[in-house]
């Protein structure tokens, strides 16, 4: 057998260095698959698949499979797990993934492992016997990584626990802290396409890691050979243990207990459609809408979990078409609001219905500022902070989120702190907060109910009211340090039961907000580019970008650019924004670009800001258009740009 092994790499190698000669694969390909060959660690099943694409003759394939390694950045990996071309050993007969992708950019059995025993180095150096908990999501692999990770954990020296089932990304972060882990990973690419997946983690705070901590564990990560991964390749889940009940329940009860007035909810309950898409969401969020007597519309052709995401072009709430189905039994039943969770339910798009009939999406930003006015004024209804405001109160938003919550928070006198692009930063932010209410008024403080915390939060540290990303994620509990769309969806329906007893709309509060501020309008163009060449698209934009910003854009001059890597820039608390490939442009009338390659997918990002004065209500409509038209403008004039930069 190992004789066998041996012939098999020898020809693969043979047949890959013949491939690099004649210039159907890099040399960079030709040195990461030979460094994988010639470990001796690589399974005789990925040996097999790659003879089987070599005899496919699929040097494309192989050059996106092997071109680089997969990279683990500060908040873990994402990337294929599916092959554009697949061996005919990664497919069963009907076509389903049962082999992830072999190749160092890939996301597999030996990435993923790598990964954990990176972060088991980092976090066992200060702590012995480290407990982590795990969590997946639906797609594919999802559950075959959870338990190589738990069981390597395990025969580590660690104590892992594992969830009985998929769970969401919010629920892993809540978790971690309730048992007191001292790290989480969840197994989740979030909104990809179904051919992805990823490993993320956080530690004891439940938050994703920052700095120091991530670029140790990145080193970490760095050092762990495929030799290393081997004797972990097997699965062993005798000493992995189940999350308990106790702790779901006790996530559930955090969940319910976020509305301030369930009385209001119970007499005003509106009507509710919720789609799953195929994912995670389904676990809590229909049990927490039940519980306050709240009986959502499911989706059911949506409600199974399934990687295919088989009724949907992606999982993404952030697209009309993942709506499609939800909309449609929205029009049959009537609803108030109709919501959308992707696959590890830590994102959610809203749907709203029109005065003249039909449904309309709200984005990311109009729910950041919608989230924002409601939760400031329900809090100041219920006495919990003061009603003049108070600057020791918080809501916390990326740089890319609309500036409208700023100007939500300034009326009410609550102080608005932005962070770089990354709930990772918004939990930061929080987890200072904590620590100085822990300091003065002891740990039992935080389990503390919202109107038992508040005041201590308020006289010795901040209170913290929520957190708000313009791509469709947002928190209000600082118990979890990611975003949670299964709370997030408990509030809007708050919001709505709220509205509803006013004879009101959400979009009747959508236009007090643009009456009151003016219209903002912000736009995101994503430009995506694949594989080897996309990468290095993406590199020469950012870098031009940086090296020379443009003089105009759109007809309008550049005022100012701030480049977040090399200028300092202080927030809101006088604290330095942490260093950052991050361009902020600003332009003579008023209008703002943004500028950032993604950290999670394979694009770089443009934002725009827009907004258009409203003098009124007759004057709402075509002050939106106004706005809007604006930033297509930018859109269009951006879009150009970056193609030529790209060359």
């Amino acid at each position: 057998m190992m004789g066998g092994l041996m012939s098999a790499s020898a020809a693969v190698l043979s047949a890959l260095q013949s491939a690099q000669v004649q210039g159907k694969i890099s040399a960079d390909t030709l040195a990461n698959a030979g460094t994988w060959v010639r470990s001796g660690a690589l399974p005789a099943a990925g040996l097999a698949a790659l003879q089987d694409l070599i005899a496919q003759e699929a040097w494309a394939e192989l050059e996106d499979r092997f071109y680089k390694g997969i990279a683990f950045g500060t908040g873990g990996m994402r990337g294929r797990t599916v092959g554009r071309v697949s061996a005919a050993n990664e497919l069963d007969a009907q076509g389903l993934p049962v082999l992830a992708a072999v190749g160092s950019a890939c996301l597999n059995d030996i990435n993923v492992l790598r990964a954990v025993m990176g972060l088991w180095r980092h976090v066992s150096a200060k702590q012995s016997g480290a407990r982590l908990v795990v969590a997946h999501d639906v797609r594919h692999f999802s559950r075959h990584f959870a338990e190589l990770i738990a069981g390597a954990w395990a025969g580590l020296g660690g104590e892992a626990y594992l969830f009985s089932g998929p769970r969401s990304t919010p629920q892993l972060s809540f978790t971690v802290r309730h048992l007191q882990a001292h790290a989480g990973v969840v197994i989740t690419a979030s909104h990809n396409p179904a051919h992805d997946n990823g490993f993320k983690c956080c530690l004891a705070t439940g938050g994703q890691v920052v700095a120091p901590d991530d670029a140790a564990i990145v080193a970490e990560v760095a050092k762990i050979t495929l030799a290393d991964v081997a004797p972990y390749l097997e699965k062993n889940l005798a000493v992995v243990q189940t999350v308990g009940t106790e702790a779901e329940e006790a996530y559930l009860a955090r969940l319910t207990g976020i509305v301030l007035d369930q009385e209001i909810v119970a007499r005003h309950t509106p009507k509710v459609v919720y789609t799953n898409l195929h994912g995670t969401g389904d676990v809590m969020v229909i049990p927490a809408l039940r519980r306050l007597g709240i009986d959502p519309h499911v989706v059911e052709e949506q409600r199974e979990h399934d990687g295919r995401f088989p009724t949907v072009p992606s999982p993404n709430p952030e697209n009309a078409s993942a709506f499609v189905l939800a909309l449609k039994l929205a029009e049959e039943v009537g609803a108030d609001v109709v919501f959308a969770t992707d696959p590890d339910s830590d994102r959610v798009g809203v749907a709203c219905p029109l005065p003249a009939g039909g449904y309309r999406l709200l984005n990311g930003n109009e729910v950041a500022a919608l989230l924002t006015e409601f939760r400031i004024s329900s809090l100041k209804d219920a006495s919990i902070i003061p009603s003049a405001g108070a600057q020791n109160v918080a809501v916390v938003k990326s740089l890319v989120t609309t500036p409208l919550v700023a100007a939500i928070c300034a009326r009410h006198g609550v102080r608005c702190v932005e962070t770089l692009v990354g709930f990772k930063w918004i939990a930061r932010k929080l987890e200072q907060w904590s620590s100085r209410l822990t300091e003065s008024a002891g740990v039992a403080s935080l389990a503390l109910p919202l109107r038992r915390r508040a005041p201590l939060a308020l006289r010795h540290s901040t209170l913290f009211i929520l957190g708000a990303e313009e791509s469709y994620g947002y928190l209000a509990d600082d118990a979890v340090r990611d975003k949670d769309a299964n709370a997030t969806v408990v509030m809007l329906c708050e919001f709505a039961a709220v509205l509803r007893s006013r004879g009101r709309t959400i979009l009747d509060a959508l236009d007090v907000l643009h009456l009151s501020h003016g219209a903002h309008h912000e736009d995101l163009l994503n430009l995506s580019f694949e594989g080897a060449q996309g990468a290095a698209c993406i590199r020469r934009i950012v870098a031009s970008w940086r090296a020379k910003p443009p003089v105009t854009i759109d007809g309008s001059k550049v005022v100012k650019v701030t480049d977040y890597d090399r200028d300092e820039v202080i927030d809101a608390e006088g604290e330095r924004v942490p260093p950052e490939e991050f361009i902020l442009a600003e332009l003579a009338d008023g209008r703002r670009i943004a500028v950032r390659a993604s950290g999670t997918e394979p694009k770089v990002k443009f934002y725009s800001f827009t907004r258009a004065d409203v003098t009124d209500a007759d004057d709402l409509p075509a002050a939106r258009e106004r706005a809007r038209k604006s930033a297509l403008a930018l859109r269009a004039w951006l879009e150009t740009d970056a193609r030529r930069r790209a060359v």
